[in-house]
C-alpha cells in the first residue's frame, strides 16, 4: 500500500515526497563501516581503471565513504552499478527506502519534467551481472507491499501448484511508486553495486552482489533517481548490512553548488557513530504505522534573542493513525511547518527584519518572505553582512540547534542595481491531514554534521564547517 506523504518543495517547484509503508524487517548482521560522499556539482562519471582493478569481492562489511554532489535542490550520490560498471547519479534520500535509477538513455520517459536533460541512466543489457528479480523474492513482495508471498507470482502468471512446489521462476511484476505529486514505474532489478570502503588503501572498493533496485523507464515529475536511506529492507543501509549501525552526513552550503572540486562527506558504519561525545542527541520517535522513516520531536522555536515559542504537540506526537511528528529528510529542500504556527513564525520574523520586502519576487517564486539587501557594485562578495535573526530549533532531550541566516535565507539570483534578493526557505505544511506534521529539510541541515545512530535509536547534531570536514576526509580536488 502506498500512503499519502508530505509535500517536498524545491526551487524549481518540483513536488517530491514519499511514504511507502513497509511493515517487515530483515534481520541484519552487525557490520563495521563505509564512507560515501555527496556533491552539488558535476563530477566525472567514470571510475579510473586502476581503481576498478582494486575491487575486493568480500562478504565482510566495511565502513563506506562516498562523496555527495550538490545540486540546486539536494545532494547527489554516484552509484557504481553493473559489470562493467555504469555510474548513475541519484538523490540521497533519508525519507524513502527504494533505490531506483533511470533506465535507458533513449527509452527513459519523464513526463512533465519541463526541458530537463537526463544526467545519467542505467542500461541493464550492457551489464553481464544484471537480472530481473523473481516474483517470490522477499524484495519483490516488499516493493509491492504485500503480506502474501503468492500475490506477485499470481500476477506474474504462475500457477498455484508451481508456487506450492517452489518451481515457478517468473519475474517480479512491474511496480509503481508514488512521491507526493510524482510517480515512477519500473521493474525490480538486481546487479552488482560497488562502494568505496574505508581502509588503509584509499582506492579500495567493496563489491555488493545482487543489490536490489528499481530500473525505472517512466516517471511523472521525477527526472532524477533516488537512493533510499530509510529503515526498510529495500533501503541502502539495510541491504549493505548497516541497519543496526548508522550513518552521518555533513551537507556543504548551497554556495558550493557550482564548485566541482569539493563534495560533502557521507559516512556509513562504525565510523559514522563513534567518537560523538560532543554531539547533542535527540531520540528517534517510533511511529508504529510508518516504522521505516526518521522522526524527531520539535518542542519549540526561538527567533533571534526573542522569546521561545512552543510549537503544536503534533510536531512531537502521533495520532492513532500514525500522523504527526517531524520527519527529518535529506530529500526535502525546505523545512515545512504546520499552520497556524507557520504564519505566526512569519509574523515574528517580519517584525525582526528592517530590509524592504521584495513582494514582486514573492509573487513570482511563491516564497513567503523575500527582502532586498544592499550589495555594492553588484559584487556578492561585498554584500554587507545581513542581520537576519537566527532561528533556533529546540528538539526533545534539551537539544538546541541554531540555524543561522545562511541556513534560512537564500539569494534568488545574481545582484542587480546594487541589491540582492534573499528569500526565506521555509514553507507551510500544506493540506496537512495525513503523514508528518512537519519536515526538517536539507537547507536547514547545511554546515551541520547529522548522525543517524540506528543502534541507539537517536539522531545527533553538531554545527560544523562541512567544507573543512570534506577537506580532512580527502574530498577536495586539487
Amino acid at each position: 500500500m502506498i500512503l499519502p506523504s508530505s509535500y517536498r518543495k524545491n526551487p524549481v517547484n518540483r513536488d517530491f515526497a514519499l511514504f511507502h509503508c513497509n511493515q517487515c524487517y530483515a534481520k541484519e548482521k552487525r557490520p563495521p563501516s563505509l564512507v560515501l560522499s555527496l556533491t552539488r556539482t558535476k563530477t566525472s562519471l567514470s571510475i579510473p581503471k586502476s581503481k576498478y582493478n582494486l575491487v575486493e569481492k568480500t562478504s565482510e562489511t566495511l565502513d563506506i565513504r562516498e562523496p555527495l554532489r550538490e545540486v540546486r535542490d539536494g545532494y547527489l550520490i554516484s552509484l557504481n552499478i553493473g559489470t562493467p560498471p555504469q555510474i548513475i547519479e541519484v538523490y540521497m534520500d533519508t525519507g524513502s527506502d527504494l533505490t531506483w535509477v533511470p533506465c535507458g538513455n533513449l527509452s527513459f520517459d519523464c513526463i512533465d519534467c519541463d526541458d530537463y536533460k537526463l544526467m545519467s541512466s542505467f542500461s541493464p543489457s550492457f551489464s553481464s551481472s544484471s537480472y530481473r528479480d523473481f516474483c517470490a523474492s522477499p524484495s519483490c513482495i516488499n516493493i509491492h507491499s504485500s503480506d502474501n508471498p503468492f500475490d506477485q507470482c499470481i500476477i506474474a502468471g504462475c500457477s498455484l501448484s508451481s508456487q506450492l512446489k517452489g518451481t515457478c521462476s517468473r519475474p517480479c511484476p512491474s511496480f509503481a511508486y508514488t512521491y507526493g505529486e510524482g510517480i515512477v514505474s519500473g521493474i525490480l532489478t538486481r546487479d552488482t553495486l560497488r562502494v568505496h570502503g574505508v581502509s588503509s588503501n584509499p582506492n579500495s572498493i567493496r563489491e555488493v552482489p545482487k543489490f536490489a533496485f528499481g530500473c525505472v523507464g517512466t516517471t511523472y515529475r521525477e527526472p532524477i533517481g533516488i537512493v533510499g536511506f530509510g529503515k526498510g529492507p529495500l533501503s541502502f543501509p539495510s541491504q549493505l548490512g548497516f541497519l543496526q549501525k548508522g550513518f552521518s552526513h555533513c551537507f556543504l552550503p548551497f554556495k558550493f553548488a557550482n564548485n566541482p572540486n569539493i563534495t560533502s562527506p557521507l559516512v556509513v558504519g562504525d565510523q559514522a557513530i563513534s567518537s560523538k561525545e560532543n554531539f547533542q542527541f535527540t531520540p528517534m520517535l517510533k511511529n508504529p504505522m510508518y516504522p521505516n522513516f526518521y522522526y524527531i520531536g520539535l518542542e519549540a522555536i526561538t527567533v533571534g534573542n526573542g522569546a521561545t515559542t512552543q510549537v503544536p504537540l503534533t510536531l512531537r506526537e502521533f495520532d492513532s493513525l500514525g500522523n504527526g511528528g517531524m520527519l527529518i529528510d535529506s530529500g526535502t529542500t525546505y523545512t515545512h511547518l504546520p499552520e497556524p504556527f507557520y504564519s505566526n513564525l512569519l509574523t515574528t520574523l517580519r517584525s525582526s527584519i528592517d530590509y524592504p520586502r521584495a513582494e514582486d519576487i514573492e509573487a513570482r517564486t511563491g516564497f513567503d518572505l523575500c527582502y532586498r539587501l544592499p550589495c555594492p557594485n553588484n559584487n556578492i562578495n561585498s554584500l554587507v553582512t545581513d542581520d537576519f535573526p537566527s532561528i533556533t530549533f529546540h528538539f526533545l532531550n534539551n537539544v538546541s540547534l541554531v540555524s543561522s541566516n545562511g541556513n534560512n535565507f537564500y539569494a534568488m539570483g545574481a545582484p542587480r542595481n546594487s541589491t540582492v534578493v534573499k528569500c526565506l526557505l521555509f514553507q507551510s505544511m500544506e493540506d496537512y491531514e495525513e503523514g508528518p506534521a512537519g519536515i526538517f529539510g536539507n537547507f536547514q541541515q547545511q554546515n551541520v554534521e547529522v548522525v543517524y545512530d540506528l543502534e541507539k535509536e537517536r539522531i545527533g547534531f553538531q554545527t560544523t564547517d562541512c567544507a573543512s570536514a570534506a577537506a580532512f576526509q580527502g574530498l577536495h580536488k586539487t
